[in-house]
This record gives structure tokens, C-alpha cells and sequence, in this order.
């Protein structure tokens, strides 16, 4: 069989330009009959390993990012509408036209909207004190935009029931406050109230129902969340809400739903996506992921011009068959294709390697991790440190794609140099020492 494959190889290669297979040949090196040289070999290994690194490190980075965007956007919204005033009036209205308007006036579906409170305050528990972002929210609509009551780690959102005064904390904010379920903590509104005494905040009691932890600092060390009709009398916004939330089909037609609603709705309401939100945020994720791509290009690019090194001992030891090639009609042409098919060869066999390698590791990363953890035991991301405890990998084909477009065109600029002197060499000159 291997024969077979190897006779049906030299026949392809036959049929081709004859600087095709003569390149394909000095491909291999003479010494010991090995398939290719050392130096060829440790260019092709470094590509390999370079194009294999670039991949994984971006698929990974794809995947901190994918992961990060989901924890946000479980507790924040999509997209939030807003009067230009403190307080947005006749919200039941304004929700269901939101929920009326028909999905082809909008490019992504609307799947849930639900009215909110949002509102500053400090929560005292003993000698602890901690200011918190206050949310008043409908336990049985929150569902419907955040993933807030899949992340309860104690009791239910539901247990916020209207007029009982039940908080819900964030885990970091609980354990700062000291405070667990069933106990009572104090809220301070910074709204002032006139007493005979002067102005003084409006302080009123709630019960801790329960805790939950989303994985973002800023959320579990910040938020508390209570009834909506329980924010609206502490805060005196009577039948008022700070806005509505809405939660889409796919959030990354959250900018062009934006804009649709802005026109379905008029000019009255404030409209704002989590791309504005949290703009600076993913920018500097991008930003990260581009630097780290121009780092790991320049070992594709370290490796790939080692083929110039390669091509160079090559034309070298070639010198005297290049000068016979060239008195039997070889044009300049010929010899300079023949040398960048050599180097061709180098770079696409350790790029469609190291591709390959790189595809197969990024889509089981969750797996490998684990067992490198295991065997050295070592942990790379520590669960007391992180939220994040296991390396997420999300391959992009489209990246993949750069990565070996780039490595490819590297690999074909470093065989200029050595092809454009092979082809200049005089026959005269090669043969005299020969």
C-alpha cells in the first residue's frame, strides 16, 4: 500500500512543471536518506508550533471573552428604555407595545421585557456598612430578562413578595456585611425627608431572603435587589419605574434593535444596548486579543524565515546542478520557482500541521487542562482567585483561517531572497570549483 501511494505521489508530480518536482525533490535531503533535513525539520516544527500556540490562545481568549459576556449579560440587560425624566411613566403601556411590536419590524426577536427601579443606598448591618446599587424588580418578569434566579446559591427570587421588605444580596456583599439569610439589615435612601430635626435620609428595615453569586465582582459586591413596589415606596416614585428591560433572541443584534425601537417608539424614550453599556469593557478584550495575535504572529514569522537559512545552505549545496540545469535551458524563471516550491513545501506541511494540532487542542481544551492539572498537579486557575476556574475555549474558524493565510504568505516572502540568488548564479562561476 505505502508503495502504491508513494508511485501514485512521483506520478502526480511527473505530470507537473518539471520546477515543481525537482523542488519537491531538493526538498529531501540526501544525508542518510531522511525525508528532509534537519534544519528544514526545525523550521517546519517551529511553524508547527507557533501556528499550534496562535490558535489555542486565541480560542481561549474567544472563550474568556464568550464567558464573560454571559455573566455580564445574565445580570445586565440587552437593551434598556428609559424616559428622559427621574421616572418613566405608563410602563404597563410601553411594555406591552414593546411586546406587540411584530418580529419583522425588528431584526432579533424579543424575548422577555420587565419594568425595573434602579437606585443608590447603603446597607448597614451591625458596625458594617457597605453603599449598594438597590434594583426593584418583579420576580416572576426578572426571570424573563436576567438569569438572576438561576444564580441564587440561597433561597428564591420569588420569596421578594411586595410589602414584606425582603432583600436579596450578592455573596461578596453578604460576606461583607456579615449578615445571613433571615436576618435584618437597615437601607439608607439618599433621598432626604424634612423632619423637626432637619433633613435626614429615609431608613427603612429588610429581611436578607436570600444570596447569589453570578461571578462578577461588581455585581455580587454591589447589587441587592428588592420588590418593585417596595423600591417605588422607598424612593417615592409612586406608579413610576426607572425603565424597561429587554432581554433579545441574539444579543449581538442588540445595536440594530436599538435603532429599530428608537423609530418604532419616537423621540420621548432614551434607548441604550449593552454595547454602549459595557462598550470600553469588550473593547479592551478586543484589544488584548489583537495584541496577543501580533506577539504569537512574530514566532510564526521567527520560524518561517528560518527558511531563508534553509534555502540558503540549500542554493549553496545545489550549486553545481543549478549551473548544469542552466546549461541544458533552465531560465532564471525555472531555478527561482524551483527553490520557492522548496521553501512552499516547508511552510504549508508545518502550517497544515501545526493547524491541525492547534484545531484538535482547542476544541478538547476542557479536557486537557484538566488531565495536565491532574498529572503535574498543578492548578492554573485557582477557584479562590477566579471566578472563572476552568479554561473556556471557543474556536473561530475565521481565525484559523488568518492564522494559516498568514503563516503561508510568511513562508512564501521567505523564499524570495534565496530563490532571487539561486536564479542570479552564474553557471560559469558554479562550475569553476566543481
Amino acid at each position: 500500500m505505502k508503495n502504491t501511494l508513494s508511485a501514485l505521489g512521483q506520478s502526480l508530480l511527473q505530470r507537473l512543471p518539471y520546477e515543481y518536482w525537482i523542488g519537491w525533490r531538493y526538498t529531501r535531503a540526501k544525508r542518510n536518506n531522511h525525508f528532509i533535513s534537519f534544519i528544514s525539520l526545525t523550521s517546519m516544527v517551529g511553524i508547527a508550533l507557533g501556528v499550534m500556540a496562535l490558535i489555542v490562545v486565541l480560542s481561549v481568549m474567544n472563550g474568556f471573552q464568550d464567558e464573560l459576556r454571559k455573566r455580564i449579560l445574565g445580570v445586565a440587560s440587552h437593551i434598556e428604555v428609559r424616559g428622559f425624566d427621574v421616572g418613566l411613566a405608563g410602563w404597563q403601556d410601553l411594555q406591552q407595545q414593546i411586546q406587540s411590536i411584530p418580529p419583522k419590524s425588528v431584526a432579533s426577536p424579543i424575548e422577555g421585557v420587565a419594568p425595573y427601579i434602579m437606585a443608590q443606598g447603603m446597607l448597614t448591618y451591625d458596625q458594617a456598612v457597605q453603599g449598594v446599587l438597590i434594583r426593584g424588580v418583579l420576580p416572576d418578569q426578572e426571570a424573563r430578562v436576567s438569569e438572576l434566579s438561576t444564580q441564587m446559591k440561597i433561597g428564591q427570587l420569588k420569596d421578594l413578595q411586595a410589602g414584606q421588605f425582603n432583600i436579596v444580596l450578592g455573596s461578596d456583599l453578604a460576606m461583607a456585611l456579615g449578615v445571613r439569610v433571615g436576618e435584618k439589615v437597615v437601607l439608607m435612601a439618599p433621598q432626604g425627608q424634612v423632619t423637626p430635626a432637619g433633613l435626614v435620609p429615609r431608613i427603612k428595615q429588610f429581611t436578607v431572603a436570600g444570596i447569589f453569586q453570578v461571578g462578577m465582582y461588581e455585581y455580587d459586591a454591589g447589587l441587592a435587589l428588592i420588590h418593585l413596589d417596595d423600591a417605588a415606596k422607598l424612593y417615592r416614585l409612586g406608579d413610576q419605574v426607572s425603565g424597561l428591560r429587554l432581554k433579545l433572541a441574539d444579543l449581538f443584534m442588540a445595536d440594530r434593535v436599538s435603532r429599530e425601537l428608537v423609530q418604532a417608539l419616537g423621540p420621548n424614550y432614551y434607548v441604550t444596548d449593552w454595547t454602549q453599556q459595557h462598550a470600553n469593557f469588550f473593547k479592551a478584550i478586543q484589544l488584548e486579543k489583537r495584541v496577543m495575535f501580533i506577539i504569537l504572529a512574530l514566532i510564526v514569522a521567527v520560524a518561517a524565515f528560518n527558511i531563508v537559512s534553509t534555502l540558503v545552505m540549500a542554493v549553496t549545496d545545489k550549486r553545481a546542478d543549478i549551473a548544469i540545469l542552466r546549461t541544458m535551458g533552465a531560465t532564471p524563471q525555472a531555478i527561482r520557482k524551483m527553490f520557492v516550491v522548496q521553501g512552499a513545501m516547508i511552510g504549508i506541511i508545518g502550517t497544515v500541521s501545526g493547524a491541525v494540532l492547534g484545531v484538535i487542542l482547542a476544541l478538547n481544551i476542557e479536557t486537557v487542562v484538566p488531565w495536565i492539572e491532574r498529572t503535574f498537579n498543578v492548578q492554573f486557575l485557582s477557584k479562590d482567585v477566579y471566578y472563572i476556574s476552568d479554561l473556556p475555549s471557543k474556536l473561530m474558524w475565521s481565525d484559523v483561517t488568518a492564522i494559516v493565510g498568514l503563516s503561508i504568505l510568511l513562508s512564501l516572502v521567505a523564499t524570495l531572497y534565496p530563490s532571487a540568488r539561486a536564479a542570479s548564479m552564474n553557471p560559469a562561476e558554479a562550475l569553476r570549483y566543481e
